[in-house]
């Protein structure tokens, strides 16, 4: 996947007109898909963070499972209720991992780890091509125990740096990790800023903006981004 610069792009672009080549970069966006994975214990501002960036940039993006539940609850006890279970043979572009809960033995992102099925997700998503890969808070210590972060920068909650370390990955202290195929974001809040760095990589500065004045909340840096 590659980042599409606009410089004018609007929510409803039904009654504009724009450039065929133009035109062409915004149904490419509008066409991408982004699904967060949900698991018992999840933490709610690590889902509905980046959830409500997408949300108002009008980029599609649904919550699934792992694995099929009526219904999946929260850390602070929500039931939430999947879209489906994620499947891989329908795989979206961009596949965003929360944590919540790491310390806990009842439920959260550690004990999923444990169990096994969504490291072997993150294993498989990330041996597909032109796929991005998200987390948010402890979500990238799941992607560290898949080691899918060896030797790579990522973030994660400022509590649980050395734990990230010590899994392999280069500990970057930065509100977003963009480096390329992952991105990984901070603790809890730090959602919202993976949101609108998703928003700006594929749509563009502009539309993060937009997106940010909605949402009454600015980006808190620093931002790390591979070099080219």
């Amino acid at each position: 996947m590659k980042s599409i610069e606009i410089a004018t792009y609007l929510l409803d672009d039904s009654k504009a007109t724009y450039p065929q080549n133009q035109k062409t970069q915004i149904e490419e966006i509008m066409s991408m898909n982004f699904e967060i994975v949900v698991f018992d214990g999840f933490d709610d501002m690590d889902v509905f963070g980046v959830l409500e960036a997408l949300r108002i940039a009008s980029f599609p993006a649904q919550l699934k499972s792992i694995r099929l539940q009526d219904f999946v609850t929260t850390a602070s006890g929500v039931r939430v209720i999947p879209a489906g279970v994620i499947d891989l043979n329908n795989a979206p572009d961009v596949l965003i991992i929360p944590g919540g809960q790491w310390l806990s033995t009842m439920s959260g992102a550690s004990v999923e780890a444990n169990r096994g099925d969504i490291l072997e997700l993150v294993r498989n998503f990330n041996k597909m091509k032109g796929k991005l890969i998200a987390s948010v808070c402890t979500g990238s210590l799941i992607l560290a125990k898949a080691g899918l972060l060896d030797g790579r920068p990522a973030t994660t909650n400022q509590k649980f740096f050395d734990v990230l370390n010590g899994m392999g990955a280069i500990g970057t202290h930065a509100r977003v990790v963009d480096d390329g195929d992952i991105v990984t974001a901070a603790g809890i809040t730090a959602s919202i800023d993976l949101g609108l760095w998703l928003v700006q990589r594929f749509g563009g500065a502009e539309k993060a903006l937009e997106v940010s004045k909605e949402l009454e909340f600015e980006m808190r840096g620093p931002i790390w981004q591979k070099a080219d």
